[in-house]
């Protein structure tokens, strides 16, 4: 009852807009007009535009996404969209919450923001039935580390900070080292339609050793793993790269061929290693190998990110591989209720 409770005060509570703006779930019409938004706050930040129109079509027709219920736009008194938010709860255990929103920078200091940020949180007391009983759950939103003012926003909304994440490059001024592969194992590129249960499966299996990671039903994860895969911009399955141990995948590099704030930089989505097959150099061989391709293809930067604690110190081997940090973004929290946390902490 006190889950209900708070949310009727949440409801009753919610910061209004200043006079003129209006806020309305959003619509697929409304991505250019949001894509433009959200360069702007990103030229703002570092001097590049990050979006696409392609590439966000594609966020907001993730299966499970309902833009009537899920997003939220600020209209200004022009009828411009000067503000968005996502909510994303999207699979099972629907105990953490992932939110994230951008302002104009023209709009900003207006308490826009923090009308959105307190909209998502009742759209995030209003799924909490949907969670086991006595689970922890909480809202996470992930912000640039040169975006002080979201970060007032957030703290004043009562998120604190708990985490830090990297993004990491190497420029490559010579080829990279050759990469040196464990007794028995071999690469090889993906295969669309053949490879996505195998791949997803490896995925998985490296990340639960990671900070954060929750279990997801496995069908569930597969549709996701399928959109993304299938509405990639650029999509190449050659710069997919499979550890393979006889017909075992047991590591991966899924990379792009361009990162998001840099098209002349190439960008390493996911790289894993099953735990059987750590320590052994494999994820260095994968690193070096995405690093030898995308030479051989011209381009002399490749990034990629990480959380700054990584449970399994893949910081550690990036650098050792030569790879630096570029940007830093913090992790903000809010519990919304206590419980037993489903998520990874610690290796165990």
């Amino acid at each position: 009852m006190a889950i209900y409770e708070r949310l009727v005060d949440t409801l009753n509570t919610l910061p209004s807009l200043p006079d003129g703006y209006v806020m309305h779930p959003a619509a697929l019409d409304d991505l250019p007009e949001a894509v433009e938004m959200f360069n702007a706050c990103s030229r703002a930040l570092t001097g590049k535009d990050e979006f696409t129109l392609e590439r966000y079509r594609s966020e907001w027709l993730v299966p499970g996404v309902n833009l009537d219920t899920d997003i939220r736009v600020v209209l200004s008194p022009a009828g411009r969209i000067v503000g968005c938010m996502e909510f994303w709860d999207l699979a099972e255990p629907h105990v953490r919450y992932n939110v994230w929103g951008r302002v104009h920078p023209e709009h900003q200091g207006r308490g826009i923001a923090s009308a959105l940020l307190h909209w998502a949180e009742r759209r995030g007391l209003q799924s909490i039935p949907r969670a086991p009983d006595d689970a922890r759950i909480s809202m996470m939103g992930w912000l640039a580390g040169e975006d002080a003012a979201a970060h007032r926003v957030y703290e004043a909304a009562g998120f604190n900070l708990i985490r830090h994440s990297w993004r990491m490059k190497i420029e490559l001024d010579a080829p990279p080292p050759a990469p040196v592969w464990p007794a028995g194992i071999t690469v090889r590129a993906y295969v669309p339609g053949q490879d996505e249960r195998a791949t997803l499966t490896c995925e998985r299996e490296s990340f639960r050793d990671h900070w954060g990671y929750l279990e997801r039903p496995f069908e569930q994860d597969l549709k996701m793993f399928e959109h993304f895969v299938n509405n990639m911009q650029d999509f190449d399955p050659a710069l997919f790269f499979l550890a393979m141990d006889g017909d075992q995948v047991v590591g991966i590099s899924l990379c792009e061929p361009r990162a998001h704030d840099d098209a002349d930089m190439g960008w390493v989505d996911t790289l894993g290693v099953l735990r059987s097959h750590r320590r052994r150099g494999l994820g260095l061989a994968l690193l070096q190998h995405t690093f030898g391709e995308f030479y051989r293809r011209g381009t002399r930067k490749v990034g990629l990110g990480v959380d700054a604690s990584s449970l399994t110190g893949a910081t550690r081997l990036y650098e050792r591989a030569g790879m630096h940090v570029y940007r830093q973004f913090r992790t903000y929290e809010k519990e919304l209720r206590q419980g037993a946390d489903l998520s990874t902490q610690a290796i165990e």
